[in-house]
């Protein structure tokens, strides 16, 4: 037990304990509950929540239960994962080194969104979509999906929140997370109907 305490971990710093974090690229550090800690800190939630749903499909893969309609879901979700990396990078960069920050590593980048709105498109045309507000848990996938939309959600509050203080011309990062919440949603409803289920309303329906 000794040896191991003598040790010095390349993971646990201590250097938070003190309640605060560094950014990229140098700077002062800020507290853990500062609004940028949040705003990247719900980044990261989503990206684990993601890892999740895919997870679920590698499962649904290996045991030959993956229904082929939404057999690309793994290497969309991976590339969301990666992509909300990035958004998370942006948000994490010390407020005087937005110009070190680079197109599509450290910072969102227009094409990005456009990228999502292609994805929104294309799932659209081979999802029904609900005529009302849907209550998430029809299966696990989507369920995990739904939740990870509600993180993103959050994570979209937490950014217009830093934004205010430190708004930024062509600014990228919230109309990303903005369409990503959406296409959450509707991978949601594509992983329910490609296990041919059907969203449950949020009204209970008239005669029941």
């Amino acid at each position: 037990m000794s040896e191991r305490r003598g040790r010095k971990s390349a993971v646990a710093t201590g250097r938070g304990d003190d309640g605060t974090t560094g950014l990229l690229f140098g700077g002062e550090r800020i507290s853990k509950d500062d609004p940028r800690t949040e705003a990247f800190g719900a980044i990261d939630e989503a990206i684990a929540a993601l890892g999740m749903a895919r997870a679920e499909l590698g499962l649904k893969a290996q045991y030959g239960t993956l229904p082929r309609v939404i057999d690309r879901l793994p290497d969309v979700i991976l590339r969301i994962q990666r992509e909300l990396f990035v958004a998370g990078a942006e948000l994490a960069t010390a407020p005087g080194a937005a110009d070190r920050q680079r197109p599509g590593e450290t910072r969102v980048t227009t094409q990005m969104v456009a990228g999502i709105d292609e994805l929104l498109d294309e799932m659209e045309e081979h999802v029904t979509l609900p005529k009302e507000f849907v209550v998430p848990g029809e299966t696990r996938l989507s369920a995990t999906l739904e939740v990870a939309r509600t993180v993103v959600r959050r994570a979209e509050r937490r950014a217009v929140a830093v934004r205010k203080a430190e708004p930024r011309p062509d600014d990228q990062l919230v109309p990303y997370l903005n369409r990503l919440a959406d296409l959450l949603w509707i991978l949601a409803r594509a992983a329910e109907q490609g296990e041919s289920h059907t969203s449950t309303p949020s009204r209970v329906p008239e005669g029941q």
